[in-house]
C-alpha cells in the first residue's frame, strides 16, 4: 500500500484527501474541507484578495500538519479555476511552495475535467457508460464525456461563485437577475456542447458540493449523509424544483438548512440553478450524485496516470492561461484604487 496525500484547491473550498492505495484498493485515511472562498472577487478583478490568499495559506498550513503526522509518501497540489484566472497567482502559489515543500500545479481545465472523470467513474467499472461527467465548481464547470477514458472535454466559465458574484448578489435574487444568470448559463452550456456531446451519454454523474446539496435535498435528509447521497440517482424534476426553491429563499432560511454547509449558503442558489440548466440542456431523466470527484482522481493519478485527453485540448485550456496576464497591471491597478476608495 501507498499512502498518498490529494489536495484540491477550488475557488470555494480547499479539500485534503489521504488514502492508502495499492493496485484497485483503495482505503479512505482522512478526509478534510475549508470553505475558504479563494476566488473572492477574481471575476471582477482577475487578481486574488490579499485576505483569500491568507485564508487559503492558513488552510493549507493546518493540511500540512495533517500529511506530517500520517506519514504520507506522495503529495500533489492541484489549483484550478480561480488560481488560472488570478493575474497575483505567484503570490499564493509561492505561499504553497513553502508551507507544503512541492511544486504546486495550476492545472488546466482539460486537466481538471480528466481527474474528475476519474474519480467519478472509477468505481462504476464501465456500467451505465458512456459518461458526462458534470463538475460544477466555484468558478467553472467542467463537462467530460467517455467510457473508459476522456473522449471529450470542455471547462467553462459558470461556476457557483463566479455567478453568484456577477448575478445573483442578494437572496433571494431579483427575477431579472435569475433571467440575466440563465442567459449566461445557457450560452456557456451551448459552447460545452459545440466541443462535448452532452446529449449522447447514457448516465450523467454530477460531482462536487453543488450537486451533492442539491443531492441532499432531493433525498430529504436532515443532515448531510455522503454515505446516503453517493451514487444516489436523482430525479430531473427534483433538480428544477429543488433550484427553484432555493432562489426563492432568504439567506437565513438557506442557512437553517440542516444539510447545508455554511459555506455554500451564499452560493448554493446560483450552483443549483446551474445544475437545473445542465440538466435541461442534456435531456436527461435524472443524474448520480458522486462524492468522489477530482479530489479522487487526483489521488488515482499518483499512482497511475487519469484517463487520456487529447493534447490538442490541453493545448488550447493553456492558451486560455497564458493570455491572462495581458494586461495584468491594469486590472491590479483598478482593484487598488476601488479597495482604497472603498
Amino acid at each position: 500500500m501507498t499512502r498518498v496525500a490529494a489536495i484540491d484547491c477550488g475557488t470555494n473550498s480547499i479539500r485534503l484527501l489521504i488514502a492508502d492505495i495499492n493496485g484497485d484498493n483503495f482505503r479512505e485515511v482522512v478526509r478534510e474541507m475549508e470553505v475558504v472562498r479563494l476566488g473572492q472577487g477574481v471575476d471582477k478583478h482577475k487578481a486574488f484578495n490579499p485576505e483569500a490568499i491568507e485564508r487559503t495559506l492558513e488552510a493549507t498550513r493546518k493540511y500540512a500538519e495533517i500529511i506530517a503526522a500520517k506519514g504520507v509518501e506522495k503529495i500533489r497540489f492541484c489549483a484550478t479555476s480561480a488560481t488560472r484566472d488570478a493575474s497575483n497567482r505567484a503570490l499564493f502559489i509561492d505561499g504553497v511552495r513553502e508551507i507544503l515543500g512541492i511544486e504546486p500545479e495550476v492545472i488546466p481545465g482539460a486537466e481538471e475535467a480528466s481527474l474528475s472523470f476519474l474519480g467519478a467513474t472509477k468505481e462504476l467499472k464501465g456500467m451505465g457508460a458512456p459518461y458526462l461527467v458534470v463538475d460544477i465548481g466555484g468558478g467553472s464547470t467542467e463537462f467530460v464525456f467517455g467510457s473508459e477514458s476522456v473522449e471529450k472535454a470542455k471547462s467553462v466559465n459558470i461556476g457557483c461563485v463566479r455567478m453568484s458574484e456577477r448575478h445573483l448578489k442578494t437572496a433571494p435574487p431579483a427575477a431579472r437577475d435569475v433571467a440575466e444568470a440563465i442567459s449566461d448559463i445557457d450560452d456557456a452550456i451551448a459552447d460545452a456542447a459545440r466541443s462535448v456531446p452532452i446529449k449522447k451519454a447514457t448516465t450523467v454523474i454530477a460531482v462536487a458540493g453543488t450537486a451533492t446539496t442539491v443531492a441532499a435535498a432531493a433525498l430529504g435528509l436532515n443532515e448531510y449523509d455522503r454515505y446516503s447521497i453517493h451514487l444516489s440517482r436523482i430525479p430531473a424534476s427534483k433538480v428544477f424544483g429543488i433550484a427553484q426553491q432555493f432562489s426563492l429563499m432568504s439567506r437565513d432560511e438557506i442557512a437553517a438548512l440542516g444539510y447545508m454547509h455554511p459555506g455554500r449558503v451564499d452560493v448554493i442558489a446560483a450552483g443549483a440553478l446551474v445544475l437545473s440548466r445542465v440538466m435541461l440542456a442534456t435531456g436527461a431523466t435524472e443524474f448520480v450524485a458522486s462524492e468522489s470527484d477530482i479530489l479522487d482522481g487526483i489521488a488515482w493519478g499518483l499512482m497511475a496516470p487519469p484517463p487520456e485527453i487529447s493534447q490538442e485540448v490541453l493545448e488550447a485550456e493553456e492558451e486560455i492561461v497564458e493570455g491572462i496576464d495581458e494586461g495584468a497591471e491594469d486590472v491590479l491597478d483598478e482593484m487598488t484604487q476601488e479597495i482604497d476608495e472603498d
